[in-house]
């Protein structure tokens, strides 16, 4: 299996369930089994499915000395997650709150605390790379300086933006400029997937481009071939909340990249994995392992010839 190095965000979410947005006002609720607090973060949902799929990875990332960060190093430990190169170094630990309703929209709400001032060691990171075939850099602060120490590694980087509607986004656009395999999502293009696509990759030339489209599935481009496929969602499971279903695509699909070097494929199988993680509230709840993986795509129609489903 692939070694795969991980650099991310890493914080303690809680989901709370409302009845609908807006949210109404009222002094107070009782929403039984309806509040649950977990480890999640996009670094920690991306390594976390990785694992569960059978990839070995490297986990860099900085957590607060306070005790919120003591239930990240009991979740690492839970996962089979090394902690080996998450850094105790912040004062605290970052939290998010997550709304969601009975259609499975969310509202995300994340605060960093002073992660975006903190810095992960360059030389640290260089080391989590060594036997690695694969970098994955997260969108947060820290990692932006260490885009360069995987490009000199000579390792194909892999990174997702998620919502963005520039192509000259201030913050994105050193990410989307250092990545072989760029992924983002498609709630704010300001035009068709197809389109944004076709400048995404003039601008930036990744080797592959996938745009997450929700319901819609979503839209993978290549470099090498010049392909531009829609690939369909499926269902396979009521959905009770969206939020961590990028970082379950994103995930799957470079597991199953590593494996196949197919990224039709890969990418077919990763919407299976996506669709099923949708059945359950956390970010990092509902993976599926290779095994089930495997079978539920069967199932469904999603040969490993990838061809498509019926």
């Amino acid at each position: 299996m692939a070694v795969i190095a991980v650099v991310g965000h890493i914080n303690v979410e809680t989901t709370l369930r409302v009845d609908g947005f807006p949210v109404a006002y009222t002094p107070a609720r009782y929403p039984f089994f309806g509040i649950q607090s977990a480890v999640s973060g996009v670094g920690f949902n991306v390594a976390a499915a990785l694992t569960t799929l059978g990839s070995t990875v490297r986990l860099a990332s900085i957590i607060g000395r306070d005790p919120t960060g003591a239930l990240v190093a009991a979740a690492l430990s839970e996962r089979g997650i090394g902690s080996e190169w998450v850094l105790v170094a912040a004062d605290a630990t970052a939290q998010s709150v997550v709304l969601f309703d009975p259609e499975g929209r969310r509202q995300v709400n994340t605060d960093l605390k002073d992660m975006q001032e903190m810095t992960y060691p360059a030389d640290r990171f260089a080391r989590a790379l060594s036997g690695c075939s694969l970098a994955v850099v997260g969108n947060i602060n820290y990692a932006r300086p260490l885009l360069h120490i995987a490009r000199a590694a000579g390792l194909p980087l892999a990174t997702d933006v998620h919502a963005i509607a520039d192509l000259d986004d201030p913050y994105n656009r050193d990410y989307m400029a250092a990545a072989d395999i760029l992924f983002m999502s498609g709630e704010r293009l300001p035009e068709p997937p197809e389109a944004w696509a076709g400048r995404v990759m003039d601008r930036y030339t990744p080797e592959i481009l996938v745009i997450g489209l929700g319901a819609g599935g979503a839209l993978l481009a290549t470099k090498r071939d010049g392909r531009v496929e829609r690939m369909p969602a499926v269902r396979t499971r009521d959905i009770v909340s969206t939020v961590g279903a990028g970082d379950a695509l994103f995930a799957a699909f470079l597991h199953c990249y590593a494996e196949t070097g197919e990224p039709a494929t890969a990418l077919r199988k990763a919407t299976v994995f996506a669709s099923s993680k949708i059945g359950a509230a956390g970010g990092a709840e509902g993976f599926l392992d290779a095994r089930a993986l495997d079978a539920l795509t069967v199932a469904l129609g999603h040969q490993a010839t990838g061809a498509p489903s019926g």
